[in-house]
């Protein structure tokens, strides 16, 4: 797919382009999808981001400091196939469906739906893509830059995400300590020993799960444990130890990784890979990646 360049005049002029079709012919003729996206409001506090050094499966990289989130929405499901279509007309996941969550997507594909949605509906797209300049560690991925003031579609920031994933706990999952495959989509029969497995009630499906198959957290949002990972804006970075603000990871690539975060675990891993406080350490991918197991879930500004 080529990915588009939204420069600021572009953007402008596609943003006043279907403000008059919306006018015109209403939704429909304006291209937007016929239902929006189900958003919540994640009212903004203070949380400890990261796990404490006893839960189970705990890895170096999760060290806990305190994070403010300021409010957001997020979407309430992961983006489904239906969703991804209707905006890109292209789908290329591997379990098909229009209920289940889109996969096979890039952290570019993301990014571009995002932008698209937004004109869709009449929004300022968030990211501005210049495919031709490359950020300094590398020279294989473009820049992407954030217009943190736009109000239309974009990827949360990994605090973003594990604060609305917590919904106010401090449990490994937003279940509590345990989770079972009652209640989220991930792979109960891994080889390896899995500390919070139940033995007997554990399944593994191999594969996706339409979205909202299971109960939501506190606040609303479905599946963030399991069914698949979820992109996030931040590339991948060590923690600041130090109390942060509204925190967006490095600002450019770093030297050694060059991934971007995913959170969230999904149905091809175990349980213990789908824990709030996860960050997928060896399991960052490239921002141009595209898995079977990795989709995302939009968010807004206030």
């Amino acid at each position: 797919m080529k990915h588009k360049i939204f420069t600021t005049a572009a953007i402008i002029a596609a943003i006043v382009f279907a403000g008059i079709a919306c006018k015109e012919g209403g939704a429909e003729s304006s291209g937007a999808s016929s239902k929006k996206i189900e958003m919540v409001k994640i009212e903004g506090g203070t949380f400890t981001m990261g796990s404490p050094k006893t839960e189970p499966e705990r890895l170096p990289g999760e060290i806990q400091h305190q994070v403010t989130v300021s409010s957001f929405y997020m979407s309430k499901y992961e983006i489904t196939q239906k969703e991804y279509y209707d905006v890109t007309g292209q789908n290329r996941s591997n379990f098909k469906g229009k209920d289940l969550p889109v996969e096979n997507v890039s952290w570019y594909d993301a990014v571009e739906y995002c932008n698209n949605r937004s004109l869709k509906e009449g929004l300022t797209p968030a990211y501005i893509v210049d495919e031709t300049k490359r950020y300094p560690n590398s020279d294989n991925f473009w820049v992407v830059t954030w217009n943190r003031d736009a109000n239309g579609y974009r990827l949360p920031t990994e605090a973003e995400w594990e604060y609305a994933c917590r919904a106010g706990t401090t449990t490994a999952f937003n279940t509590g300590d345990n989770i079972t495959a009652d209640q989220a989509n991930y792979n109960g029969s891994m080889p390896y020993n899995d500390p919070f497995k139940e033995k007997p009630k554990e399944t593994n499906r191999e594969k996706t799960t339409p979205v909202g198959s299971f109960k939501p957290n506190a606040w609303g949002l479905y599946d963030m444990h399991g069914n698949v990972k979820e992109w996030c804006w931040d590339w991948d970075g060590s923690y600041s130890t130090q109390a942060q603000t509204d925190p967006t990871g490095p600002d450019t690539a770093p030297i050694f990784s060059r991934e971007r975060v995913i959170r969230g675990g999904s149905w091809k891993y175990s349980s213990s890979l789908s824990r709030s406080a996860y960050r997928a350490d060896s399991m960052n991918i490239f921002p141009n990646d595209r898995r079977n197991d990795v989709g995302f879930r939009v968010a807004r500004n206030q």
